[in-house]
């Protein structure tokens, strides 16, 4: 199976969307079709041995509207040609590379331009394609053709909008001003001159007809393949004004009526509102994904690579996998990788959200695109291009804004019904008014405001910009939401499932306590015990280790050590002969734990691992280790019930630690000695008591539970597996971001309900006044200019209402 991303163009509607989908997935070896109104994006799932890119821009075409792949385009200086093989060297390298759709290379300026599919391509597997073939490639510039494209077109609506106001202003004030006293030069006026009077307002209309041009050659090419859309109604409803106009003008050139019938204002000012309202949804539409403009942003255009010793600064793009980066004090770090000099602190806080800098050292790993706070570093380069991090990140956002929320189905399924709803309406009013005696000119102002206010863009706007903007707020908070369906889902949870190790706790364990029988201080017995186990490989040894290490302690020379199986280790040490284990070390040599064992026990019930320590046959201390609960855990806990969400945790250990862990944290519901495999039973279990299950764990052994719950939460410290597992991931590892997460969704989903409801009620009154119910009872008649201001300004007005959701401020616990 493969996925490609489509633009589509000539949508403006919910039924436009429909349209789309319903054609495209007729297209053999589609498996699924996803198309965001607010992106004009369509991602399409598809078995390519059955299917082809060009099989469903056909499909797309066959619905009115015309789709093509997503493409970026590069630009290169390629040093090295010398002759016309060069050039058709470089071009083969080139078009060998995944992603690659086009390369052009140009032998007389050096240059090679290719046009790549940026979910495949990776600028490094060019430069060493091209670099194998025997030539190196400079990159110069990218363009990204299809928001250089979105740019053009608000550019172009907005010089449109401009133009057909000039021609609509002095129109209206002809057509309209001599009604309420505004003077008029003798030769156009209406009782005077009446065909000149309509002639200037013909003259006045063409040219914003012309510039409304789209309306109709898209409107009625999807009427003609029955696909009709909003442009549909749109020309339908202006041509007929237009048209009745001209009818008119004929009439009064030939002496047959007056002038008062014209309705080539209705035409133009339908005209320019919807042009003026598509310009005001367009930049509010680009407002939507600003939070991936911030993260692409993020990354530095530079990089300072270390060849031979040589400092080198090179575009990002040319950065490949294994070059030794160094990095100065202030400085992002350009690409992910691994520390192997220096010591820093680094500012992950626009990827993680997480305010306070982290230490790294040697072994720790480096996020691209984090801030170097002080200390230059060199690192070693792990993950570049769309490998790295921040491109994982926000290829994860991405989907999530291209991906449809379930709530969204309700609209497309009334948008596939509305529009020809519409027309039978338009027909229906047209034919009852002039059956109840109104005149043609009546009957005809009345369809033509049921045509233009009927306008299902609201619709289709309604879902996607609070999809967007959602789960764009997520990102800037560290939380990663796939897609639209988890952000729905996530606001229905009412229980929450925690894996206790490096979800609630640090996942490594730590000493506690250490207590001596007064023989030894403190400090030489943690020194020897240290020293030994750094013979060993146990994480309780690594824990006394890390102990010794921030103490300050060196280790000491250690003699004959050996390990004993499911007991401990013995060594000697400054001629000291030293047992390290559990309680089985005791009973083997008969020890008994005297005036130690109280605490002994205390320690045990508080769920920590009790290590005793013998000094040449004498129980001389003892040393408490356990996985300590995350700073922030309790807080997180309390935070989920006070959203009414039930607790449980979940746990491999026995049931005296896990009680522990659970009374400190303040969770009742407690599953232990689970194994991997019982974790999604114990998932299907809550489930089939009704409950949403949300699971939250960062290992391997969490994947199964994560996929089965509803909502699978996991912690970003975690593994790879958890986290493609998962359908939202917390990039701080922060508990706390779970409940901010739910409450983020109920936001979303409450301001989604706002906007269909808006959307709908706008509909449910629009249609019945255009028709003139309000007339029946003596009431106003609905002018078709008012209705097309009327259709634009709702369009608007849901792009805004999904707006506010970037206030976003999760609630202080």
């Amino acid at each position: 199976m493969k996925k490609k991303t489509f633009l589509v163009e000539g949508m403006t509607c919910a039924s436009c969307v429909n349209a789309v989908e319903r054609q495209t997935k007729k297209v053999e070896g589609v498996q699924s079709v996803s198309v965001n109104l607010i992106t004009n994006q369509m991602e399409v799932t598809f078995d390519d041995s059955k299917t082809s890119v060009d099989d469903i821009e056909i499909g797309v075409k066959k619905a009115g509207y015309k789709a093509v792949l997503m493409q970026k385009e590069l630009s290169y200086t390629v040093e090295g040609m010398t002759c016309a093989a060069c050039s058709k060297a470089v071009e083969r390298a080139a078009k060998k590379t995944d992603g690659v759709i086009q390369a052009d290379v140009n032998l007389m300026t050096e240059k090679l331009v290719v046009k790549v599919d940026p979910n495949e391509f990776n600028a490094s597997d060019l430069s060493k394609k091209v670099s194998i073939a025997g030539y190196k490639l400079i990159q110069e510039q990218t363009t990204d053709i299809h928001q250089h494209k979105k740019e053009q077109e608000i550019k172009i609506l907005r010089l449109k909008v401009i133009l057909a106001a000039l021609f609509t202003l002095p129109l209206l004030y002809i057509s309209m001003g001599h009604m309420i006293g505004l003077p008029l030069p003798t030769i156009i006026m209406p009782h005077e001159e009446p065909f000149n009077f309509a002639l200037i307002q013909l003259i006045l209309t063409l040219p914003v007809v012309i510039i409304g041009y789209k309306f109709y050659t898209v409107g009625f090419k999807t009427l003609v393949l029955r696909n009709p859309n909003m442009d549909s109604l749109v020309a339908l409803g202006t041509s007929a004004a237009f048209l009745y106009g001209v009818y008119t003008l004929f009439e009064i050139g030939l002496g047959m009526t007056h002038s008062a019938d014209l309705y080539f204002e209705s035409a133009a000012v339908i005209i320019t509102m919807i042009l003026l309202g598509k310009y005001f949804e367009s930049v509010s539409k680009g407002k939507t994904s600003e939070a991936i403009k911030k993260m692409m942003d993020l990354a530095p255009k530079n990089a300072t690579v270390v060849v031979n010793g040589l400092e080198q600064v090179i575009k990002i793009e040319e950065v490949q996998t294994g070059d030794i980066i160094k990095v100065k004090p202030g400085e992002k770090m350009p690409v992910d990788g691994i520390v192997i000099e220096g010591n820093t602190s680094v500012d992950e806080s626009m990827l993680t959200g997480e305010s306070i800098p982290v230490e790294k050292t040697t072994g720790d790993v480096i996020i691209g695109a984090s801030v170097n706070k002080n200390g230059s570093i060199f690192y070693k380069a792990t993950k570049v291009g769309k490998d790295s991090t921040l491109a994982q990140i926000i290829k994860l956002v991405e989907n999530a804004q291209t991906s449809k929320a379930p709530i969204a189905k309700l609209a497309d399924r009334i948008s596939s019904v509305f529009v020809p709803v519409v027309l039978v309406l338009a027909i229906i009013t047209f034919g009852f008014w002039m059956l109840m005696g109104e005149s043609f000119e009546f009957s005809m102002k009345t369809m033509i405001a049921v045509l233009v206010i009927a306008c299902p863009c609201a619709l289709g706007l309604a879902t996607p910009t609070a999809i967007m903007v959602g789960t764009g707020k997520g990102a800037e908070y560290g939380i990663l939401i796939k897609s639209g369906e988890s952000l729905e889902k996530a606001h229905k949870i009412t229980a929450v499932v925690l894996d206790k190790t490096g979800t609630i706790t640090n996942g490594k364990p730590k000493v506690t306590d250490v207590l001596t029988s007064g023989q030894y201080h403190e400090d030489q017995l943690i020194q020897w015990v240290a020293s030994a186990e750094s013979q060993s490989e146990h994480p309780l040894g690594e824990a006394i280790l890390s102990y010794a290490k921030e103490k300050g302690f060196g280790l000491k020379k250690t003699e004959q050590f050996e390990n004993i199986p499911g007991k401990g280790i013995k060594a000697v040490i400054d001629d000291k002969r030293l047992l390290i284990g559990n309680d089985k070390i005791l009973l083997d040599k008969k020890i008994k734990l005297g005036q130690l064992k109280v605490i002994s026990d205390e320690l045990s019930s508080k769920g920590k691992t009790v290590m005793y320590v013998i000094i040449d046959e004498v129980l001389s201390g003892l040393i408490a280790v356990q996985d300590t609960v995350k700073e922030t855990s309790i807080q997180a806990i309390e935070q989920l019930k006070a959203q009414n969400i039930e607790v449980y945790m979940l746990t491999g250990d026995n049931q005296k630690t896990a009680s522990a862990i659970a009374s400190v944290v303040g969770i009742k519901n407690v599953y232990s000695e689970v194994l991997p495999d019982q974790k999604s039973e114990i998932v299907m279990k809550l489930q089939s008591e009704k409950h949403h299950v949300a699971m939250v764990g960062d290992g391997i052994n969490d994947a199964v539970a994560l996929a089965q719950s509803d909502v699978g939460f996991a912690i970003g410290s975690g593994t790879d597996v958890a986290m493609e597992s998962a359908d939202i991931v917390l990039m701080k590892s922060d508990l706390r971001d779970v409940s901010i997460a739910i409450e983020l969704s109920k936001k979303t989903i409450k301001n989604i309900k706002e906007n269909l409801f808006w959307a709908f009620i706008y509909n449910i009154l629009g249609i019945p006044v255009a028709m003139g119910i309000l007339y029946l009872f003596d009431g106003p008649l609905l002018n078709p200019m008012l209705a097309g201001a009327a259709m634009s300004f709702s369009s608007v007005s849901v792009v805004l209402n999904a707006l506010r959701l970037k206030k976003f401020q999760p609630k202080k616990g």
